[in-house]
């Protein structure tokens, strides 16, 4: 019976620790988290992609908890503008950072 408490006891601890490393802090994603930004920039790459006026391969794309950040180069302010209008478009976008630049 003591036996039986002991491996109880270990499964516990090892469910509480798998628990908790899927658990998101301020500064890392959950696990749910990571796929639902990995959605969102797939999403967003996707419909820049789709844009025959922009060159989605100067375009990159991050998403950390919601937000997304533009970098790269574009060929104007027009293109900078239609790239942040696509990726606030995008279902789960809580906000959106430009540092793409203009050649």
């Amino acid at each position: 019976m003591k036996q039986l408490k002991h491996i109880a006891a270990l499964l516990m601890t090892f469910s509480l620790l798998f628990f908790l490393g899927c658990a998101g802090t301020p500064t890392r994603e959950s696990t749910g988290e990571y796929i639902d930004d990995s959605v969102i920039t797939t999403r967003i790459k996707d419909a820049i992609f789709r844009e025959s006026t922009l060159k989605s391969a100067e375009i990159n794309v991050e998403t950390f908890k919601g937000t997304v950040q533009l970098s790269g180069f574009v060929n104007s302010k027009s293109d900078m503008d239609k790239a942040v209008e696509i990726a606030r478009g995008i279902k789960g976008v809580q906000s959106v950072k430009n540092d793409m630049r203009s050649k």
